[in-house]
């Protein structure tokens, strides 16, 4: 390492609704909920990531937490700029610059998002010390994560469900053709479960115990060939006020989050519509790629592939592909001309 490359630092960020992850170094060193904790008097944001993310839904009147990102893009554009901060005090903690590094930053941004939103993007990462901000959008780094080759005269249809939004593009030479980004996702699925929870068992539950659920039971078919056994779920009772308890099947799960899968299915055919015939050629072979927290819900893929009748191939590591795909276009950063300034 050259006296040069110790003030450059060049960082991927997968800043996403619901998590945000950093490769530095081609490795993943940050992975934490995208959230704040902000003391209301003073301003001071008292913790961000996974410590924030223990105090939400348990705070007190001084404290609150925000989730500085909203259907995949920034809400609260002062929350996001200390949250990004906060983040890439993480990747050296204990290190100390005389010098503050000059740092090149390449950030994937939801495909459908307006000039005014890129921009709230690009100015929180400069306010946050980057002085070299590119853009990628999701689809397109999802694609590069999976191991797809972009460049190729090939069409591929790429399907990221996120937090905040479910990004739908037919991807060839370098570039999205087609695409579709709707605002229903996992944040949606969480709040479905919530809200049947209420409306089925008058129990009140937390966002937190709604996506545990999720994870535990969640489900896109109400026949599995692996079922997860029952759930045990606590809340308040709506009648009395008590805390209480029940037990939830992957079944009832289903059930609640079919309208929302229904919207995201709609959203695929759609997109298939507008494919151009040779490329729709091209998806008949290759199928579809499924990326993202959402695609881990049992049985989507299945569902997916019922509805359209093409194959379903899963990401490995969903999670992390967007993140993945973002790091090597970092290193890749002046042969990919699609990375926006």
């Amino acid at each position: 390492m050259g006296l040069f490359d110790y003030f450059k630092q060049e960082i991927a960020i997968d800043l996403g609704t619901a998590n945000t992850l950093i490769i530095y170094n081609d490795k993943v060193v940050v992975d934490e909920p995208s959230i704040v904790a902000r003391d209301i008097q003073t301003g001071k944001i008292v913790a961000i990531g996974k410590k924030a993310q223990q105090m939400h839904g348990k705070t007190h009147k001084n404290i609150e937490t925000i989730r500085p990102l909203k259907d995949g893009v920034i809400a609260d554009f002062e929350a996001a700029e200390q949250m990004i901060k906060g983040f890439i005090q993480m990747i050296n903690p204990g290190r100390r610059y005389f010098i503050p590094p000059q740092i090149r930053m390449v950030i994937c941004i939801p495909s459908g998002i307006t000039e005014v939103e890129k921009r709230a993007v690009r100015d929180s990462a400069e306010h946050a010390g980057a002085k070299d901000v590119r853009l990628i959008q999701e689809p397109m780094a999802a694609a590069i994560g999976i191991g797809i080759d972009v460049e190729e005269p090939m069409g591929n249809m790429i399907i990221d469900i996120g937090g905040g939004t479910s990004e739908i593009a037919v991807i060839a030479l370098g570039g999205i053709v087609c695409d579709r980004s709707i605002r229903v996702a996992g944040d949606d699925f969480t709040a479905d479960i919530e809200d049947y929870m209420r409306r089925q068992h008058n129990i009140l539950i937390g966002e937190r115990s709604a996506e545990r659920i999720k994870i535990e039971v969640g489900s896109a078919l109400t026949e599995l060939e692996n079922p997860p056994p029952d759930y045990a779920v606590h809340g308040r009772d709506l009648m009395t006020g008590i805390p209480k308890e029940i037990t939830v099947s992957y079944q009832e799960v289903a059930h609640a989050l079919d309208k929302s899968i229904t919207k995201i299915e709609t959203a695929i055919l759609n997109n298939l519509e507008m494919t151009p015939p040779e490329l729709s050629a091209d998806i008949y072979r290759t199928g579809l790629y499924l990326a993202g927290g959402g695609s881990m819900l049992r049985g989507l893929d299945k569902r997916i592939s019922l509805k359209t009748k093409l194959p379903v191939h899963i990401a490995d590591d969903p999670l992390r592909a967007v993140a993945r795909g973002t790091g090597i276009a970092l290193k890749n950063i002046d042969r990919f001309p699609f990375l926006m300034r």
